[in-house]
C-alpha cells in the first residue's frame, strides 16, 4: 500500500513491514512475518520491480515477528540484512529474555496470534548472516537510512529515520494498537524488555522532523514525532 511518495507498507494493522522505493533501488525496512513474502512480491509487481531491485533490509529490532521473511530474501536474492550489534543475537537464534505479556483481552489475542498462524509466523527463520550497525550510523543504502538507538523493547531497538521518505520506523519502540488488547492510539508496546527504558528512548525519537511515524504494530501515525512520543509517555502515566 502506497502511503506517500517513496513509501510502501506491506501487511496490516496487526504485522506491518515498510518498503522506501527509490530511483537508486529499494530498501525494506522490517520483513514481517514468513507469509509476507507474498505480500512483497504483490508490492514489488505494482511498482514493476522484482527482489532484485532490493538493496538492502534494515531490522529495528531482532524479534521474530520482524524478521519474516529476512534470511530467504537474503539467501535467494542475496540482499543484505543490518541489525544492530546489540541485537544480532536474537535475529539469528531467537534467544531473548521471557516478558510478561500484560493485559490482554481474548478477541485481540486471538485474533493477533491467529493472523501470525496464516502468515507462519510459528515457525520464524533466524538469519544465518547480519551485517551489524551500531547507534548514528548513516547506511549506504537508497533513502539513506540513520539508525536511532531505541533501548527498551530490546537492547538494540532502534528506528530508522529516512528523510527521502519523511518518515521514521519505529518497530517495537511503540504502538498505535495493542496486538493483545485491542486498544487504539499510541501506547507502550507489549513485550517490551525494560518500560523505563523504552519510555526514555523516546526522548530521541521526539527530537527527529518527519510527517510520519511508522510502528510494527498499529495504524501509521500522520504527525510529528514529538507528538507521538508526548502522546505514549501520557498513555503509560
Amino acid at each position: 500500500m502506497k502511503l506517500g511518495p517513496h513509501l510502501h507498507r506491506l501487511g496490516n494493522d496487526v504485522v506491518a513491514c515498510y518498503l522506501i522505493d527509490t530511483a537508486e533501488g529499494i530498501t525494506l525496512v522490517d520483513a514481517g512475518l514468513p507469509g509476507h513474502w507474498r505480500d512483497l512480491q504483490a508490492e514489488l509487481s505494482s511498482l514493476g520491480k522484482t527482489a532484485d531491485d532490493i538493496r538492502g533490509l534494515v531490522l529495528t529490532h531482532g524479534d521474530s515477528d520482524h524478521i519474516g521473511f529476512a534470511e530467504r530474501l537474503r539467501r535467494e536474492h542475496g540482499v543484505p540484512v543490518y541489525v544492530h550489534a546489540a541485537d544480532a543475537v536474537r535475529a539469528r537464534t531467537g534467544d531473548k529474555p521471557k516478558t510478561p505479556a500484560g493485559p490482554m483481552r481474548l478477541g485481540p489475542a486471538l485474533g493477533f496470534f491467529s493472523y501470525g498462524l496464516r502468515k507462519n509466523g510459528l515457525r520464524p527463520t533466524y538469519l544465518s548472516e547480519v551485517v551489524e550497525v551500531a547507534d548514528g550510523d548513516v547506511l549506504d543504502l537508497p533513502g539513506s537510512p540513520e539508525i536511532v538507538p531505541m533501548p527498551g523493547h530490546s537492547p538494540g531497538s532502534v528506528a530508522v529515520y529516512v528523510p527521502l521518505a519523511d518518515a521514521v520506523f519505529v518497530g517495537d519502540a511503540l504502538t498505535t494498537r495493542h496486538v493483545l488488547t485491542g486498544r487504539g492510539g499510541p501506547q507502550p508496546a507489549p513485550f517490551t524488555d525494560d518500560a523505563a527504558e523504552s519510555l526514555a528512548s523516546l526522548e530521541r525519537l521526539a527530537a527527529l522532523q518527519a510527517s510520519w511515524v511508522l510502528p510494527g504494530h498499529g495504524a501509521p501515525w500522520q504527525g510529528s514525532p514529538a507528538d507521538i512520543a508526548e502522546a505514549v509517555r501520557q498513555a503509560a502515566s
